[in-house]
């Protein structure tokens, strides 16, 4: 009975958290939203318009690892009290770009959301696991952390599309300015139930392993998570897939938005409805988990997501398919389909990249979190290219990103390193 009773004081950060996972997919799309926007008011150049997003995942390769360094000496509740007040604080300076008419401002202030980002990335997962005891239970906490995720990502394409309207002329930073009122409330909302709420720190050093820190008493291992080369190239697969992931909405955000038959409100719909895939894609990946290998379901999902990708690339503009009382070009629906395809890529890649690193994985996770600036670096550089050969054809960038996505789950996450000492 007393466990029931501990166990439900945690029901408050349970909630918060789901809160939060749900802020991290929100705020993040926000910015790719938001290229639409900067395009109209500062006159960006379609790479530009990236900007916003390559501020918000560069803070990840500039805050992954310390934040785990953070998280290890200071705990749970410090780190995501921290994470709450730099997101807000991040959102507020994007809100307040709009009205000084700041390109730069704008940026700042994605760069700044980038760090709470992270941070909270580093907590939520760990945190879920650790509230719901472990095991099942903490693994269900998880995967309804993810699916509030996917919701938050589906919501901040669509809000910020129907707050602009159906024409990008109207854009401007101040028609989006409720869905950023919207983020800060959460997040103050979000620091006043943390800052309330008792939460266990299982994993925060103790006294006796801050002195031995602190002495350098501890002896260094010859070792590390870099020395198997399954994990290297999954880093690297983290770095190309979360570029995948963010590199194909935005684009077709950005460059469906600007056509007049379709518009930013329609398009801003259906770049919703990719991340409403990716919600569907979790769920099914769930259930399938346990009798798919994450290796043939990364492989098949990969290239499943290539063949979408050139019907996308070669079907003329022309080709339309009526969606209730509108019509949008086929090649769209052929990028939201992809949806389904990187919905699993996340953690797939994660299970082939930790298998066999025993003592390296938490290290290992750190590094991952730092490439997640992928999500920034890729979607830019597809956009530089878009300006120069078209925003259809820059979708061979993402194309080459999933064939190395195929040749890791079949040939590269074998591990080969087996001769490493991990216990």
């Amino acid at each position: 009975m007393a466990n029931t009773a501990k166990k439900q004081n945690y029901t408050p950060a349970i909630v918060v958290m789901f809160a939060l996972f749900f802020m991290i997919a929100f705020v993040t799309n926000l910015a790719g939203s938001m290229g639409v926007v900067v395009t109209n008011q500062f006159g960006a150049s379609k790479a530009l318009s990236q900007l916003g997003t390559l501020a918000n995942f560069i803070a990840y390769a500039c805050m992954g690892i310390p934040a785990g360094i953070i998280l290890r000496r200071k705990g749970y509740k410090f780190t995501a009290l921290t994470a709450v007040v730099v997101g807000l604080v991040g959102v507020a300076v994007q809100f307040l770009s709009g009205y000084m008419e700041s390109f730069a401002i704008y940026v700042t202030g994605a760069f700044i959301a980038g760090f709470s980002m992270c941070m909270l990335n580093i907590v939520v997962n760990p945190m879920l696991n650790t509230l719901g005891g472990g095991g099942n239970k903490g693994n269900q906490l998880i995967q309804w952390g993810g699916s509030c995720n996917s919701i938050g990502g589906t919501l901040a394409p669509i809000l910020v599309g129907w707050l602009v309207g159906g024409s990008i002329e109207n854009a401007t930073v101040a028609k989006a300015a409720p869905v950023m009122i919207l983020a800060m409330a959460i997040f103050a909302i979000a620091y006043i139930v943390i800052k309330l709420t008792v939460i266990p720190e299982p994993h925060m050093e103790t006294p006796e392993e801050r002195a031995a820190r602190l002495a350098g008493g501890k002896a260094k291992d010859p070792h590390s998570a870099l020395s198997f080369r399954h994990f290297v190239l999954g880093a690297i697969a983290i770095f190309f897939y979360v570029g995948i992931e963010v590199g194909i909405p935005n684009t077709a955000n950005v460059y469906f938005s600007s056509l007049p038959d379709v518009g930013p409100a329609l398009t801003g719909t259906m770049v919703g409805a990719y991340w409403f895939c990716m919600l569907i894609g979790r769920l099914i990946g769930a259930s399938a988990g346990s009798k798919v290998s994450s290796k043939i379901m990364l492989g098949v999902m990969s290239s499943v997501a290539i063949v979408l990708l050139l019907c996308a690339i070669f079907l003329p503009e022309t080709v339309q398919i009526k969606v209730g009382a509108n019509v949008i070009p086929l090649s769209l629906g052929f990028l939201v389909l992809c949806g389904l395809c990187t919905s699993i890529m996340w953690g797939a890649i994660f299970n082939l990249s930790v298998e066999g690193l025993g003592k390296y994985t938490a290290a290992a996770s750190g590094i991952f979190m730092t490439l997640v600036c992928g999500g920034g670096i890729i979607p830019f550089f597809q956009n530089l290219l878009a300006d120069k050969v078209g925003s259809m054809q820059s979708y061979w960038l993402i194309i080459f990103c999933l064939a190395f996505l195929v040749f890791y789950a079949f040939v590269g996450s074998k591990n080969v390193n087996k001769d490493i000492k991990v216990d």
